[in-house]
């Protein structure tokens, strides 16, 4: 039934969205059009990435997941970068952070846990994905923040720049450590979670045909992401949102719907390793390498993006962090852990709302 809506979705999605944009119907619609019909393909993204875990192990099949969700924010980062967005893009970065840790996996936690008593997930890889974020986000976040009040413009920048390069260095040696040198090296002997049947599972597309969506999904997010940008503006004006509201909030679910589709699947399905890879791995690649590419790409733009973030932005993502960790630090949830990190997603979206 759920495969039936988005398929209609798009069907109906992809024809406005350029009819509409050739047209220039109100930005108030469009918008509403251009968010379904992104989260319609990622609907699609999702499920190929759901195919290729099946096929490829919950690592690569999570770690794809969240390349491929975080795609889709990266497109319409960039295309808010061209336009001089700054404040959208760094205020979409924190709401994947807060997404991800908080509204994904509060949501993977409390419907896994509403089946299943107690869920459990690879704690070798919780305590790994700990240190990573404290580095991603206590670390690599703060530390601008605190060096910038003493700094010029130019120099800001220079440290976010050389910021952004070690981050992008140590993500890729991070994947090198868990897909290559260390891979299966801290398998538990017994495999929680029902991760350990994914190779019994038939995947729903062949690997090329799952690849092949993929791609075709992404070159059509690309082309919506750039026409929803341009309505930003208006939309905020029309509902009385912030820059700061529609990239923490509206930005961060859209471009990252394929992840919450996928993650809740999973962890409906007991498959507790790969949605927490998906949730806390897709923060990660956010933060060290999304985050990172953004800064580096800007300095192509008129209007560069210093790795600075506002006090509210960080304090909110040190906090998502920490409480991440003590919840999933043990390698098991239930459904209350995960209503605790919706609960502090709202009261987030709270604050962000009436910033």
């Amino acid at each position: 039934m759920g495969n039936k809506v988005f398929f209609i979705l798009l069907a109906a999605g992809l024809p406005l969205s350029v009819i509409g944009s050739l047209l220039h119907w109100p930005s108030v619609i469009m918008f509403g059009i251009y968010c379904l019909t992104i989260i319609a393909l990622a609907s699609f993204m999702g499920r190929a990435t759901e195919s290729l875990a099946v096929v490829m192990g919950p690592r690569i099949g999570g770690l794809l997941n969240a390349t491929f969700g975080n795609a889709v924010e990266l497109i319409i980062s960039i295309f808010s970068l061209k336009a001089g967005l700054v404040g959208v893009v760094l205020a979409s970065l924190t709401g994947s952070v807060l997404g991800n840790l908080l509204l994904v996996a509060g949501l993977s936690f409390f419907m896994g846990g509403v089946k299943f008593k107690r869920q459990k997930f690879n704690v070798f890889d919780a305590r790994h994905n700990a240190g990573l974020l404290i580095f991603a986000v206590v670390v690599a976040f703060v530390i601008p923040e605190v060096f910038s009040l003493d700094m010029s413009e130019s120099e800001t920048m220079s440290l976010s720049v050389g910021i952004s390069i070690t981050m992008i260095a140590l993500y890729l040696a991070a994947l090198f450590f868990k897909l290559v040198t260390h891979r299966g090296v801290y398998q538990p002997s017994e495999k929680g979670g029902g991760a350990a049947h994914h190779d019994e599972e038939e995947p729903e597309w062949s690997k090329k045909a799952a690849i092949a969506i993929l791609a075709a999904a992404t070159v059509a997010v690309a082309y919506v992401s750039e026409k929803l940008v341009h309505t930003f503006h208006e939309v905020g004006q029309a509902f009385g949102w912030t820059e700061l509201f529609i990239g923490v909030i509206i930005v961060a679910i859209v471009g990252n719907a394929a992840e919450h589709a996928s993650a809740i699947i999973f962890a409906f399905k007991n498959k507790m390793d790969i949605a927490v890879e998906i949730a806390v791995g897709s923060t990660l690649q956010v933060a060290m390498f999304v985050a990172p590419v953004l800064v580096l790409v800007s300095l192509l733009f008129p209007t560069k993006m210093p790795l600075v973030f506002s006090l509210p932005e960080l304090i909110s993502m040190v906090s998502a962090v920490f409480l991440m960790i003590i919840i999933s630090n043990d390698g098991e949830t239930n459904w209350f852990e995960g209503l605790t990190l919706l609960a502090a997603y709202v009261i987030m979206g709270i604050g962000f709302y009436l910033l």
